[in-house]
């Protein structure tokens, strides 16, 4: 019996399936169509290739189902509890807006209705002294209202400075728990224990609002898989690219709120070691959407400035993943203009792209890409998807007729679109957080992304590209190597002049157990990985720099290296530091990492002074040229083998273009490089 880890990545068009012999070492990938609407029945369709599925010993799942129902506000119908006074706040929001001079800008909706929001005449002062007791008849009588209204699915309960002290929180869900029996709630203190009112506000509202669907989703998941006997243990991909358990995952889904494309930036970490790749920005391009990221100096980049449309911010730690509307299934249409647009309304899995044959109409970045030939119409997915190229071409055809341009002409403008898309999120992550494009190594996946190598490392000026193994699925490939871990913080204000060090080494032991605990109860009992650091800032600033400190424990000694590298930082980010100036400590962090085991690379063959063979040619537009290229099947190429442009490298889930100017190399882990030649 052999037992597998199996990697699923449930992607707007197509589910990604990765399977890890334990024994063997052997990694298998392979998709199929997503299935809107019903995600788990395609997750099943796709498991039929096992021939046994109880060899499955974990399942490491990425999903989408809290991104959409946040992002197409199709969550639960939800209640807002709060201090008396503080109501308002989701609504109120921030004193700024996204443009100072549009009249018509309409401030964006929170995540709950003004008339389930209730207050309850409670109060903490800012050290998490008791001002006003909390009323139990008071309490009873919101938990009356709620359970008359209906409709109300969960509860958010988000009170004044319950970041120094949760009593308040905690007796609040105590009491509602016996008030409304199984009724899901979140409390600002489990889900975001920091300051600011309207950032936790926001966060715990859209943990209770994705609650319920979540976990009625994990719960159809665990019985279709107890169905087909899969019982052994069932990962989900956190927003942090770590995984915890489904249990965990219903307590706390708003850490699943990005959980597929953190696969991609996971696996990109690994690359990044066995290239010896110092900064890398990966860029994931699939049927719908396209995520770009930045690994710098072998570390990924974390945030909690997510926001799921403009001014409505979900702060729990995650990945720094930029999204754009710029995919494979991307629609190109034309404005009140005149104008050509890609995107971002996407064609999905049903119908798909026009030639998929299942119905679509409107052409798409993939139509374009197969009527300039850089997809073959007989090799799609490895030749097992029949694809239509005279609908494709049709339909290009009848686009082109409203621009006075050509099913070719318009076929290239179209990818030109996509790509300048594509190029301003490459910019997002690099030159507006202050990075220079040429220290960077452009790392492209999803199906989509290995065609767009090389234009988008011209116009982006970034000097070399790597096309990793498995491109098409490597999210999935990335779940392989993630790791169990908790990321905590917590607010605990302080100044450098009245620094408590006591009170500082308290706040990082709590945050070391919790952690340690959470992770324990999944399961993942020993070889932990404890990562500290300290959100801080000059006295009076309104941002904070994150300053790492790894000491067991601050002390005298080394406490003013904290001071030391928060000016150094600041002067590396903001170009000046202020020497003497006092600095506030603001937030404790904890990142706790749990090591699994994962797939060893695997060398491939060498060259030893053979060419690569093309196993066939045919007529390619680049630009402003067609020319004839050659085609390689990757599974050919060996350790050492070079290849000049123009050619497409074929695979069965992508292909990779290298442009008449370009040169790739394939290293010892089978992985493709692309630089100017």
């Amino acid at each position: 019996m052999s037992n597998y880890i199996s990697g699923i990545d449930v992607g707007g068009t197509f589910t990604d399936f990765v399977s890890f012999d334990q024994e063997t070492k052997e990694v298998k990938v392979w998709k199929n169509l997503t299935t809107p609407g019903e995600p788990i029945n395609g997750v099943l369709t796709g498991l039929e290739e096992f021939e046994n599925v109880q060899d499955i010993e974990q399942i490491r799942h990425g999903t989408t189902i809290a991104t959409n129902a946040i992002l197409e506000r199709k969550g639960a119908e939800i209640a807002y509890i709060t201090t008396k006074g503080f109501r308002d706040v989701p609504f109120i929001q921030r004193a700024n807006r996204k443009s100072h001079y549009d009249l018509s800008w309409i401030k964006p909706k929170p995540l709950v209705k003004r008339r389930n929001c209730f207050e309850i005449d409670e109060r903490l002062t800012h050290k998490g002294e008791t001002l006003a007791k909390i009323d139990e008849n008071e309490v009873k009588q919101v938990a009356e209202e709620i359970k008359a209204r209906g409709n109300i699915e969960a509860v958010a309960i988000s009170t004044l400075f319950s970041y120094v002290d949760p009593k308040h929180e905690e007796k609040l869900r105590s009491l509602l728990e016996e008030y409304l029996p199984g009724m899901p709630i979140s409390i600002s203190y489990d889900v975001l224990p920091k300051w600011k009112e309207y950032e936790r506000a926001s966060t715990v509202i859209a943990d209770a609002y994705i609650k319920p669907i979540v976990s009625s989703y994990l719960k159809q998941l665990s019985e279709r898989f107890r169905e087909k006997d899969i019982t052994n243990n069932i990962g989900i991909m956190k927003s942090n690219g770590g995984i915890m358990t489904l249990a965990a995952t219903g307590q706390a889904p708003i850490n699943t709120a990005v959980s597929g494309p953190t696969g991609g930036v996971v696996g990109a970490k690994r690359i990044a070691e066995q290239c010896n790749i110092d900064h890398l920005v990966t860029l994931d391009m699939g049927g719908t959407s396209t995520d770009v990221a930045i690994i710098e100096n072998g570390n990924e980049e974390l945030t909690t400035n997510f926001e799921i449309e403009w001014g409505v911010p979900i702060q729990v730690p995650m990945i720094d993943i930029r999204t754009i509307g710029a995919g494979g299934g991307s629609i190109a249409w034309i404005d009140n203009g005149g104008m050509l647009n890609v995107g971002p309304e996407s064609a999905g899995a049903d119908p798909g792209p026009v030639c998929y044959g299942r119905g679509g109409e409107n052409p798409t970045v993939t139509d374009a890409n197969l009527i300039l030939g850089r997809l073959s119409p007989d090799n799609f997915l490895g030749g097992s998807m029949e694809i239509d190229y005279e609908a494709a071409y049709q339909a290009l055809e009848r686009l082109g007729k409203k621009l006075n341009m050509s099913a070719e002409e318009t076929a290239s403008a179209i990818i030109k679109i996509a790509n300048n898309s594509m190029v301003g999120a490459l910019r997002m992550v690099l030159v507006e957080e202050g990075h220079d494009p040429r220290d960077f190594t452009l790392m492209n996946f999803g199906g989509a992304g290995p065609l767009h190598a090389c234009d988008l490392m011209e116009i982006a000026e970034i000097p070399k590209a790597v096309i990793p193994m498995h491109p098409g699925q490597f999210s999935a490939v990335g779940f392989m190597y993630s790791d169990a871990r908790v990321d905590l913080q917590r607010t605990v204000q302080m100044t450098s002049s009245k620094f408590d060090i006591d009170r500082a080494n308290e706040v990082f032991q709590q945050l070391k157990e919790t952690g340690i605990n959470d992770l324990s109860s999944q399961g993942y009992t020993d070889n932990y990985n404890i990562i500290t650091s300290i959100e801080m800032r000059y006295l009076g600033q309104n941002y904070e720099l994150d300053v790492p400190f790894n000491e067991e424990e601050i002390n005298e000694e080394n406490v003013q290296q904290i001071w030391n590298t928060f000016h150094e930082m600041h002067d590396e980010r903001f170009g000046f530091k202020i020497d003497g100036e006092a600095m506030e400590v603001v937030t404790f962090k904890v990142t706790i990492i749990c090591k699994t085991e994962k797939p060893a690379g695997k060398n491939i063959e060498k060259a030893n002074g053979s060419q690569a063979v093309p196993k066939d040619e045919r007529l390619v537009h680049f630009d402003q040229e067609s020319l004839m290229t050659a085609i390689y099947d990757r599974d050919t190429l060996l350790d050492g083998h070079e290849i000049y442009g123009p050619a497409i490298v074929e695979e069965n889930a992508s292909s990779t273009i290298v442009g008449p100017q370009h040169k790739l190399t394939v290293d010892s882990f089978g992985n493709m490089h692309i630089e100017k030649r």
